[in-house]
């Protein structure tokens, strides 16, 4: 297989934004309450979580998404829920993603699939589920194909997310499939179970080893085998192709007659939830973008790499494929977008780490810049500056600052090692920034007090910190300008 120069690949990246996908499937409620255990309950010999927290986000199908959302791609979602508190969460979480035309129908007396991860210092202790499998009721079936029919017509590709608990039950895949093709689009499955002519046509389908094996009754533990039981269930269903991914072994792509194998690309593995959905979702995005199968499934490669190094269920942005492809760029990986910036803080939490925050314009990196940052590190375990954007430093310091560029301010931020993550805000103040990131410790130089600091109220609150960090005397930005300036 021949290697596929970067440039095409990285072409491929700023391609996804330009796909428009629509996901039908198994829709699901993620929670994880975070908490600590410090003693053994006297009811029961099991440890008793102190809850300090809970998040909750779009899963299965929802899952792929958030990631096709994360690229920038415009998505339609067709799926059904419970009439429940879960349905209600789960439907104002996937109506908030950015770019989401939702089709969540309601099943009455049905339960909405919600999985609940229970996690104390950063271990999970329990993972406790509610569901139902049975198929969905046949008019609503009739109903969700109408919809995704009309549905495709706007989009270019089709993701069936099966996860088994009923929307795609009985014949509304193979509906689905047909519906799609009479549409000219086409169709990529994340399958499930053993019945795979129930996908029968379907252009590309995605099992991992294990449903490979499943599906075909065919050993797959040598490179033959594989290949062997590839090819008998693309004969056996009519599929265009099949990916077959292989945990630490890649993925292994069988196209028409052609081969192409991808070697794992992750250096460091924490959590695989999840990782599949990125997977599907990167692949259709990039086919939605005019991609060939070989460089979309190149593209889902890195990106699988990328998931299974965070912590939970994940996603990848445009920026992370980039970055992963030129990844000379070293430091600048820590300038993120407040998206980003927000999901690794999360990460990071998962770990029991302590989170600091401060902020400025930073538009001359100084001495005094560099003892105020030192000192905000010393008080956490990561830290993140929230930057103020070039227009907001106009606006705050008049029209002949900046000196410097947000680009080249992040850049040098960056490079400190005593910085962990650094985002841009537009707005005046890092309020908005604040709320979202939540920190445990927010830093401020001492020529404020503890009252004047900007979002102290809402960390205080919540039962966070402000420190106030020694200055350096003589010491200041507009000191310096001023010096330069003569």
């Amino acid at each position: 297989m021949p290697e596929i120069p970067v440039a095409q690949l990285l072409e491929g990246v700023r391609a996804l934004r330009r796909a428009s996908v629509l996901v039908v499937g198994d829709a699901m409620l993620d929670r994880y309450v975070y908490g600590s255990v410090r003693r053994i309950s006297p009811e029961a010999p099991v440890p008793v979580l102190a809850v300090e927290r809970e998040v909750a986000m779009p899963g299965g199908a929802g899952n792929v998404v958030r990631n096709l959302t994360a690229l920038g791609a415009a998505t339609a979602f067709v799926s059904v829920v419970g009439d429940d508190q879960a349905g209600s969460d789960l439907t104002g979480l996937i109506g908030g993603q950015p770019g989401v035309e939702p089709w969540l129908l309601v099943q009455g007396g049905r339960h909405t699939t919600t999985k609940t991860r229970f996690i104390a210092n950063g271990q999970h202790m329990l993972r406790a589920d509610q569901e139902v499998v049975q198929a969905i009721h046949p008019r609503l079936a009739d109903r969700m194909v109408k919809i995704a029919a009309d549905a495709i017509a706007a989009t270019t590709v089709m993701v069936l997310s099966d996860y088994g608990k009923g929307v795609l039950g009985g014949d509304t895949a193979r509906r689905l499939i047909e519906a799609a093709h009479a549409a000219g689009r086409r169709v990529v499955v994340d399958p499930k179970g053993r019945d795979y002519a129930r996908y029968a046509g379907a252009d590309l389908i995605t099992p991992n080893r294990a449903e490979l094996a499943e599906a075909t009754g065919m050993p797959v533990e040598g490179e033959e085998e594989i290949l062997a039981a590839m090819r008998a269930l693309k004969a056996a269903h009519g599929f265009g192709a099949v990916l077959v991914t292989r945990s630490e072994d890649g993925m292994t792509l069988l196209e028409g007659e052609r081969i192409h194998h991808f070697p794992a690309e992750a250096a460091e593995v924490h959590d695989v939830s999840g990782a599949g959905d990125t997977v599907v979702a990167v692949l259709a995005a990039a086919l939605a973008a005019g991609q060939t199968l070989p460089v979309s499934a190149r593209l889902a490669n890195i990106a699988a790499g990328i998931v299974v190094g965070k912590v939970g269920t994940a996603v990848v942005r445009e920026e992370e494929l980039a970055e992963a492809l030129t990844p000379e760029r070293g430091a600048l990986r820590k300038v993120v977008s407040r998206a980003a910036a927000a999901e690794q803080v999360e990460r990071w939490r998962r770990r029991g780490w302590r989170i600091g925050f401060t902020n400025g314009c930073f538009d001359l990196l100084h001495p005094g810049h560099v003892h105020l940052l030192e000192q905000a590190r010393s008080w956490c375990d990561r830290l993140v500056v929230g930057l103020n954007s070039d227009a907001s430093v106009k606006r705050l310091k008049g029209a002949a600052r900046p000196i410097q560029s947000e680009a080249a301010r992040a850049a040098v931020l960056a490079s400190l090692a005593t910085v962990d993550c650094v985002t841009l805000f537009e707005e005046d103040t890092p309020i908005e920034l604040i709320r979202l990131l939540k920190p445990d410790v927010l830093v401020k130089g001492a020529d404020y007090t503890v009252e004047q600091v900007v979002g102290g109220d809402i960390v205080r609150e919540y039962g966070g910190e402000v420190r106030l960090a020694q200055l350096l005397p003589g010491n200041s930005t507009t000191a310096t300008v001023a010096r330069i300036r003569g």
